[in-house]
């Protein structure tokens, strides 16, 4: 079948569960390889893409731009977890959306833990990894002590928003990562998925990265990071199945796993005020002027003359 992700122009936002037009409840999942729930913000154009076998993944095309465009569909996706993916899934991201490249931000530790996923053996697939986080080893106390250290560390880079302070701690841990993701979407022809394991830290800062340096206004950016909030229960439900993450995730309520839409403005903010933009910090940390263009090439619907 041809991919037309349904994609929706919201008037206003809704909270999770209450009535949208005609009555339907905006945020529930609907048919796997469709485009399904549709609730970002005013203005903003979102294509969800339901699974079986994920359940926060989006199509990152139809975004405005600052130039007055677009972004193109079936270029960049986003994703939680790809362990579970079904062959119905695997049919429609290859056969009709044009996958072609994984962008995987996960942890040399969750790589292993995990184990293979389904796209690995599919031919045509590219795989690449950019683990955007230091590797802390197997050690327990060694481990404990690392996380207890980098808390500090996240609070002491941006103390009103911690979260905020974590992810500008990818790019400082990690520079030669974070601008690899980016050179691996810009790079390869067909769609992009970048992923981690929720589709939510890790994968919002490398996506918000790349929308903005092909253009995307900064509120669609938000509203596109906090949109995964829709699907915070979902994601850990998925999630706590896993040994891997379930025992992490346990000790928290959901709320506390939210995206929250000020984290990401704030982390907007500080790019432009510590580094002077998003474009100056990857060309500062490695990229190339020709690989910025051709990442916004490759997102960007070109204007008509």
């Amino acid at each position: 079948m041809p991919y037309f992700p349904v994609i929706a122009l919201i008037g206003k936002s809704r909270r999770p569960g209450e009535q949208g037009a005609a009555g339907k409840r905006p945020d529930k999942p609907g048919k796997p390889g469709s485009a399904g729930p549709r609730r970002v913000c005013k203005g903003v154009l979102m294509a969800w893409i339901d699974l079986e076998g994920a359940v926060n993944v989006r199509d990152l095309g139809g975004l405005p731009t600052d130039d007055g465009g677009a972004t193109v569909t079936g270029r960049l996706l986003r994703a939680d977890n790809l362990q579970e993916l079904s062959p119905s899934d695997i049919r429609h991201l290859i056969g009709d959306i044009g996958l072609r490249t994984v962008v995987d931000l996960r942890s040399a530790a969750e790589l292993a833990s995990e184990g293979p996923a389904p796209l690995d053996a599919v031919p045509g697939v590219r795989h690449v990894h950019h683990p955007v986080i230091p590797e802390l080893g197997s050690a327990t106390d060694a481990v404990a002590e690392a996380l207890l250290l980098k808390q500090d560390r996240d609070r002491s880079r941006f103390p009103s928003d911690p979260t905020c302070g974590h992810y500008l701690g990818y790019l400082e841990d990690r520079p030669d990562q974070v601008v690899g993701a980016l050179r691996s979407i810009a790079r390869y022809d067909g769609a992009a998925v970048v992923h981690c394991a929720a589709g939510k830290d890790r994968t919002g800062v490398v996506v918000a990265l790349a929308l903005t340096a092909a253009g995307v206004l900064p509120e669609t950016v938000v509203a596109d990071y906090a949109a995964t909030g829709e699907r915070t229960e979902a994601i850990l439900n998925r999630l706590c199945r896993s040994p891997t993450y379930a025992r992490d995730l346990d000790s928290l309520p959901a709320e506390a796993h939210r995206a929250r839409p000020e984290t990401m403005a704030a982390f907007l903010q500080q790019m432009e005020s510590r580094y002077g933009g998003v474009s100056s910090w990857l060309t500062e940390h490695g990229l190339r002027a020709e690989e910025l263009d051709l990442l916004r090439a490759k997102l960007r619907r070109p204007i008509p003359a």
